[in-house]
């Protein structure tokens, strides 16, 4: 099939599949949207890692067996995990994780160069 054609066909009948689902009780409509969603990002975002991929069915699966806590469960497993992560002997969410106050400043907005007195303590290389 030509590709405009090929697309509107396939969504119709993705939208034809996901009513008949939901009316037979099969699955409920928020499983249909997260799952719409889920592929609505799948083309936005084309240069995927596996990971990623991995994860987002890994999330797709909690959520579609435990509803929202699936996801509260998924994302704290994800956050336990990089919250382990270790860059360099640097913890990877370093002023966050190891809550270090006057490192906090730069966490959400960068200020200017001029603003920064000195090098963050934290990510200064230690010997080994």
């Amino acid at each position: 099939m030509p590709r405009p054609i090929g697309s509107a066909v396939s969504i119709v009948g993705a939208l034809v599949i996901g009513e008949a689902a939901v009316q037979a009780g099969i699955v409920g409509a928020p499983m249909v949207i997260v799952v719409a969603l889920t592929a609505i990002t799948g083309f936005v975002v084309t240069p995927l890692n596996n990971a990623v991929i991995l994860m987002r069915y890994i999330l797709l699966l909690l959520s579609g067996t435990f509803g929202f806590y699936g996801i509260l469960i998924g994302t704290l497993f994800m956050v336990a995990h990089v919250v382990s992560l270790r860059s360099f002997g640097v913890p990877y969410l370093t002023p966050l994780a190891p809550m270090v106050t006057k490192e906090l400043r730069d966490s959400i907005i960068r200020l200017p160069l001029k603003f920064l007195q000195s090098k963050s303590k934290s990510i200064i290389r230690k010997r080994f």
